[in-house]
């Protein structure tokens, strides 16, 4: 249930024109080129958050620091390092690669004022994203790699709407740049220097044919662009405990959070979306090859990371393999980036297709489930400046796998220890299958 606002006057966000912050000094004019997997169609999205602070002293209007100055200032001087941030990405017609020009444009900085407090909308938890749309920077222009918006509210608190295009950060790319930013408004040194070379994940062309999968994908009778509903669930520890130690009875080795709630959450939408059982399903999740490709990236690298593996099941083994088999096959799936073969195979199969022009989104069908995970990138733990306290971060639906194959697991909110240990799953379906996912995410929870 999203929050309503407690407040008898109507709710109203004033926002300033849009102005471009730049770099204080000279940058390197320069133009970059992208790694195959930055370069990967479907990461063509701009990826948008919200944090939420919340001042130490609500009773006091306002503090001493204007935060939007702060963090103005703070962007200002993250772009002497993160200079590519302020210039301007493009995708080329001949090859259909992505170049980034480095010419300090700038990095659009909205600031707005909000007239409500932060409790009046539960710091922005289990919020209604028309509302929060209202705290996010608009679409920018698709040559914009990177936008922020402050919107300070009568408590003295403020959020930050943080939007970077994923074709330019992954997202622990993300929480790094994020982390730049938070260090300088305390004047601090950055702990991690940016490090751009994107040649070190840039593929050879496969010269034999690639295989082409010819068993059909499931199909679902709702349609999937359009009447779509967004909405976070949140399934709490004690949920967690019990469906892992029930996996666990049955034989199953050490299993994570992420591979249950995965199983889980896959079998939930079969059945939300009524994928017929004949057709196949799949399951897309990433994982992150810094520290496991030979050699290591270096400290500092923030572009596209990682690789994207699939587990493939009909929708009735979906239906009736035992959750823990499903959840035996995501771990098995998981260990293939461990072989650096396998990770320097796949980005040359991601090249190959970049060469041959094959290089298109996706479009939604529900048959595919891509599953990301921002409970463990740091995107918590940042505070700004001094004098407030981060309490939330959220996700807002975006435009990537189609919207409605997008799924994302949420860090639980700070502001209610009710969720402490929970899970946020964020769900963009189509409105007559989202009752039924409910249903599923409630039995879990009961």
């Amino acid at each position: 249930m999203a929050p309503q606002l407690n407040t008898t006057t109507e709710f109203s966000v004033v926002k300033n024109e849009v102005e471009l912050v730049k770099p204080p000094k000279p940058t390197p004019s320069e133009v970059l080129s992208l790694s195959t997997i930055d370069n990967e169609a479907n990461l063509e999205a701009f990826s948008k958050a919200i944090y939420v602070y919340q001042a130490d002293d609500e009773t006091k209007s306002h503090n001493n620091v204007d935060p939007a100055d702060m963090i103005r200032q703070a962007l200002s001087e993250a772009l002497v390092y993160y200079y590519p941030l302020a210039g301007r990405l493009k995708r080329l017609d001949h090859d259909g690669r992505l170049q980034l020009t480095c010419n300090a444009t700038g990095v659009p900085f909205l600031v707005a004022t909000a007239n409500c407090r932060l409790s009046s909308l539960s710091y922005l938890d289990d919020i209604d994203f028309e509302i929060a749309e209202n705290f996010v920077f608009p679409s920018p222009t698709s040559d914009c790699p990177f936008v922020l918006q402050v919107t300070k509210f009568a408590c003295g608190g403020f959020t930050i709407g943080f939007g970077i295009s994923h074709m330019v950060a992954d997202g622990f790319g993300a929480a790094q740049i994020f982390k730049a930013l938070a260090e300088l408004s305390k004047g601090k040194e950055l702990s991690v220097k940016p490090v751009w070379e994107r040649e070190r994940l840039v593929g050879t062309p496969i010269k034999e044919p690639l295989k082409v999968d010819k068993c059909p994908p499931a199909t679902s009778p709702y349609g999937m662009s359009s009447d779509i509903e967004d909405e976070i669930f949140y399934v709490k520890s004690e949920s967690i405990k019990r469906l892992k130690e029930e996996i666990l009875s049955s034989g199953s080795g050490n299993i994570t959070t992420f591979e249950i709630l995965a199983a889980f959450v896959w079998r939930a939408r079969l059945r939300a979306l009524k994928l017929n059982h004949d057709g196949k399903t799949c399951l897309y999740f990433a994982t992150g090859l810094r520290k496991l490709i030979q050699p290591p990236l270096p400290e500092g690298y923030y572009g596209n990371a990682f690789l994207t593996s699939a587990v493939e099941l009909t929708g009735k083994e979906l239906e009736e393999k035992p959750l823990s088999e499903i959840v035996n096959m995501i771990k098995e799936k998981k260990k293939d980036v461990l072989d650096n073969n396998y990770i320097r195979n796949t980005i040359d199969v991601l090249e190959t297709k970049l060469v041959n022009r094959d290089n298109e989104k996706i479009k939604a069908t529900g048959a595919l489930m891509a599953l990301t995970d921002w409970r463990n990138l740091g995107l918590v733990s940042d505070e700004f400046g001094s004098g407030w306290k981060i309490v939330n971060v959220t996700s807002l639906p975006w435009e990537c796998f189609g919207s409605v194959d997008l799924v994302t697991f949420l860090p639980a909110p700070k502001s209610d220890p009710s969720l402490k240990g929970a899970v946020g799953i964020l769900a963009s379906l189509p409105k007559q299958a989202m009752p039924k996912f409910k249903e599923e995410i409630d039995a879990l929870n009961s």
